[in-house]
């Protein structure tokens, strides 16, 4: 993966993948879905010598976002968000946080939509806005990479639940649908809870393929 280097930590009551993507020439980080425990994600960071750049939401769902607004106060970097997701994040029921923990809201600093093609940390990132599990949903695809983190749309073998506020099981269907027939096969996905796993593996084993 040339100068991309990924540590996980599985962060969150609901054990949520938080991504530490560096470059390894530089130092410099892109944190993914900052879930919770901003205390662990700064240790993390610290142990690894590195610079955050940004900060990249998936989506809006409270158990990604819980310590962004710490991380972008600490280090003074921006929050990305999809366009739409500026809603749910600025809504208590939305974002499932006045539902499961205690009511939370925030807003991006940048927004993104599909299309886009973010250069942040020395890498190429392109957006793509992949709908059904939030109206604003997004994987980060870095092609030089070959890495897409998926959030909550792609995982092993499954896909993200369709019944929460804004989500919808037919975009579902047509994002899964839309990564799995565009991306390489040989892309490596890391999505937003359990395990790893490739494009490939998915369009063979992935029910909803």
């Amino acid at each position: 993966m040339k100068n991309l280097k990924i540590e996980r930590m599985v962060l969150g009551n609901v054990q949520t993948n938080c991504y530490f993507l560096m470059n390894t020439q530089t130092r410099e980080l892109l944190l993914v879905d900052p879930a919770d425990e901003f205390n662990r994600i700064e240790r993390q960071i610290a142990g690894m010598e590195a610079k955050p750049a940004a900060v990249l939401l998936t989506h809006g769902h409270y158990d990604h976002m819980m310590a962004a607004d710490e991380a972008r106060r600490h280090w003074g970097v921006k929050v990305y968000a999809h366009e739409l997701e500026q809603e749910v994040l600025g809504d208590p029921i939305r974002n499932l946080s006045g539902l499961w923990s205690s009511a939370y809201t925030m807003r991006a600093d940048e927004t993104v939509k599909d299309g886009d093609v973010l250069h942040l940390a020395g890498f190429e990132i392109r957006v793509m806005h992949t709908p059904g599990h939030t109206q604003g949903s997004v994987c980060y695809y870095f092609p030089e990479e070959k890495v897409l983190i998926s959030g909550d749309t792609l995982f092993a073998q499954s896909v993200g639940r369709t019944d929460f506020p804004t989500s919808d099981v037919h975009k579902m269907r047509e994002s899964i649908r839309r990564l799995l027939e565009t991306l390489p096969a040989d892309t490596d996905v890391y999505p937003g809870h359990m395990g790893e796993t490739t494009i490939g593996y998915e369009k063979r084993y992935n029910p909803f393929a």
